[in-house]
């Protein structure tokens, strides 16, 4: 072998060992980035989920805030009714008929109305609704009783002529303030 190619062989070894050697460097400065990119993309969702666990606390602690919310079918319903018996499914204790009550004295919530809801809402739920059927403003009602299907509402009312009159049947959005007891 000639001395030229020889020289040529090993420039031509070297400027591979080089080529070599930039795309490892190269791929190190690429593997960095991705890694820094991967670690930023992993704390940013630490921090939503930190985030959102915060405002699921803050949700869960105020006392009013909205935990879920529906829509459903708002009617009167009394005690009174041809096939009631003055005794609700939630709370049978409490004789609404003898007693002659359309509200209910809740720990937390005060002196709020009693509505039937389907199974889907958990006995001793508050929800709030409004309605200028029922009053101004918010209403604060409690499940106590059941007898509707699905989203729907069924409030309490002194008699069947009062719920026919003033309730009547009525698109209704409440939010679920508590579930259950």
């Amino acid at each position: 072998m000639t001395k030229a190619k020889k020289k040529k062989g090993n420039l031509i070894k070297i400027a591979i060992l080089i080529v070599f050697i930039f795309s490892c460097f190269v791929s190190s400065i690429d593997n960095k980035k991705r890694i820094k990119v991967e670690i930023i993309q992993f704390n940013q969702t630490l921090d939503l989920s930190a985030k959102a666990e915060k405002e699921f606390e803050d949700i869960n602690k105020d006392i009013y805030a909205a935990k879920a919310t529906y829509t459903g079918d708002l009617t009167g319903y009394s005690a009174d009714c041809p096939l009631c018996n003055g005794t609700l499914s939630c709370k049978t204790s409490y004789k609404v008929y003898q007693n002659n009550v359309v509200t209910y004295p809740d720990e937390t919530y005060g002196n709020v109305r009693i509505v039937a809801s389907s199974k889907q809402l958990a006995c001793g739920s508050v929800i709030r609704f409004q309605s200028n059927r029922v009053g101004e403003g918010d209403t604060y009602a409690i499940v106590l009783d059941r007898g509707v299907l699905g989203t729907n509402l069924d409030l309490l009312v002194p008699t069947e002529n009062y719920a026919s009159r003033y309730i009547g049947r009525s698109k209704v959005t409440y939010d679920v303030v508590r579930f259950g007891w």
